[in-house]
């Protein structure tokens, strides 16, 4: 069986001297940041390389990572760019009612009158509640709060969505 790796976030930037780089998250778990976690990185030429996470800390909303090995921003420069990765293997085990963001992403979200809607291009996750960004042809973006007074029904394995909008969400 081959090994399937999820983004769990992009290195945008470094950070200062000591290798510490600027991360945006593309994960809802923080513990894949904690130190001793181990990590993937991948560029575009899809080379991979091991790192461990020495330190994590946020400042000003982004995640700040160093790793094991990596001690100054010399080590880290050619890191800009690539994503981070976390093997299948590592993957939580969810509970009910949570996904992962590569299961909901792409989903055809439907009106529960069976109406098709558009299909999950984002997801934001501003603060209390995540919000999924849908694509409408011909109209602007639908933010849908993932609520469930909102959100009735998520079929990962047909990458379906059902939703129950309240009064002016899709205006």
């Amino acid at each position: 069986m081959s090994e399937h790796y999820f983004n769990v976030g992009q290195i945008i930037n470094t950070h200062g001297i000591k290798g510490e780089v600027k991360v945006r998250r593309i994960t809802d778990f923080d513990e894949r940041f904690e130190p001793g976690q181990l990590l993937y990185w991948v560029n575009e030429g899809n080379s991979m390389e091991e790192l461990v996470v020495k330190s994590h800390r946020i400042h000003k909303g982004f995640d700040l990572i160093s790793f094991e090995n990596h001690p100054s921003i010399n080590d880290v420069e050619r890191l800009r760019d690539g994503y981070l990765k976390v093997s299948s293997d590592a993957h939580e085990e969810l509970e009910e009612h949570e996904f992962y963001f590569h299961e909901i992403i792409g989903s055809a979200v439907y009106l529960t009158s069976g109406e098709k809607i558009g299909s999950v291009e984002e997801i934001l996750t501003p603060g209390a509640n995540d919000v999924w960004v849908v694509k409408r042809e011909g109209e602007k973006d639908a933010l849908i709060p993932y609520i469930e007074e909102v959100v009735k029904e998520v079929h990962p394995d047909k990458k379906e969505i059902i939703i129950d909008p309240i009064e002016g969400l899709l205006d």
